[in-house]
């Protein structure tokens, strides 16, 4: 219940209704709800990191088949520059026995005869013919070896071609795998985003509910104290309800937008985020803590006075000891709610509000620095 220990957090800093009060609360139908939302989110959750596990393994199946497309690729045009190697090898011995046959042919044999006839004896006629039929024999041998190689180079190379094909067809396959596991984890995300608001929105109304329990558990203590003291509360603001959200001017507008935008600044800091709310709406800043603001601008406790982009605040309040030294201040944002920082931003009813911070003075309202922003665009 990390947002119960939040809550808590913050009342003992800001005097937030938890403050000093036996646990208060949400009703079981909430709780229950709550509780069975965020088990389904954890399903969800689960099934997701089953998925992106998965399609972990499919992405690392993937890269090693294309390291193995790289290499055979490789292979490949190591095989190709080989291949031409030897043809050019082969060009060249081609080349030279062409030339021979070709010089042979011109001197119609003359030189081989030459060679023959030199012959100073039967031993050396014996020795020279070998030596023609040996030179003949050995370049038609080294042509026939270059293309033996060749063929042999020619059928790797087809096979490495064959065994890139099959390669590159898996990778295919392991694409559309990937694909459909980013599918399935689409699918599952947006079962998840809708589980994660369901969530969100539960735990906005168990706080709600903790927090009007609090506060009612703490305006009846207040009467039990006063009703024991015999002490007579403050005149309680009069008139029958606040402005609503239609027909506002531009700077309601923008202090409307201002408050949905600006952030919490700090525990015990309700003054601060005021005064921020305003700078950022373009309408600069409100000095002083929630009692200086009281006494300065807020002067009506009549509702039908109040509108949107008032300031709401009490000069003191006895539920905390810096509530009773600097009071507090928020902002109404129209239908009977007011917005306020008490260690985070906080959507308040107006009539819990005045009850549980008016135990001391009466709440007032009225315009920052005396700016009526009904009649500014």
């Amino acid at each position: 219940m990390r947002a119960l220990v939040g809550l808590t957090a913050s009342a003992l800093l800001l005097g937030s209704p938890v403050q000093a009060l036996a646990e208060p609360s949400a009703s079981k139908e909430t709780l229950d709800k709550l509780g069975d939302a965020e088990s389904q989110l954890a399903s969800v959750q689960a099934k997701l990191d089953e998925i992106a596990a998965h399609y972990q393994q499919l992405a690392k199946a993937q890269d090693e088949t294309l390291s193995q497309i790289e290499q055979t690729q490789a292979e490949i045009e190591s095989k190709q520059a080989e291949i031409e190697s030897k043809q050019a090898e082969l060009k060249a011995k081609r080349a030279v026995l062409s030339e021979r046959v070709s010089a042979s042919y011109k001197t119609r044999g003359n030189d081989a005869l030459a060679l023959l006839l030199s012959s100073a004896s039967f031993e050396d006629l014996i020795s020279n013919a070998y030596y023609l039929d040996a030179m003949n024999q050995r370049d038609h041998d080294a042509i026939a070896e270059v293309q033996k190689i060749e063929r042999e180079l020619d059928r790797e190379k087809s096979e490495l071609e064959g065994k890139k094909s099959e390669l590159e067809d898996l990778r295919d396959k392991q694409a559309q795998q990937l694909a459909a596991a980013q599918a399935d984890q689409a699918q599952v995300q947006t079962v998840l985003d809708s589980a994660s608001a369901e969530v969100k929105d539960l735990m906005a109304q168990r706080d709600a509910e903790i927090m009007a329990a609090a506060q009612a558990e703490a305006e009846k203590k207040r009467l039990d104290a006063l009703a024991h003291a015999n002490v007579t509360p403050p005149p309680a603001p009069t008139g029958g309800a606040g402005q609503g959200v239609d027909g506002l001017s531009g700077a309601q507008s923008r202090v409307l937008n201002s408050c949905n935008s600006t952030p919490c600044p700090g525990a015990s800091l309700c003054a601060a985020w005021v005064s921020n709310v305003f700078q950022n709406a373009g309408l600069g800043s409100v000095s002083g803590n929630a009692n200086d603001m009281y006494s300065r601008w807020c002067t009506s406790s009549n509702k039908d006075s109040l509108k949107v982009g008032m300031i709401v605040a009490v000069s003191t309040y006895t539920k905390t000891t810096a509530g009773r030294t600097y009071g507090h201040v928020g902002i109404y944002v129209g239908n009977n709610q007011i917005m306020e920082s008490i260690g985070y931003i906080h959507l308040n009813d107006l009539n819990s509000w005045i009850a549980y911070y008016g135990d001391t003075v009466t709440p007032r309202w009225g315009w920052a620095n005396g700016i009526d922003l009904s009649t500014r665009g």
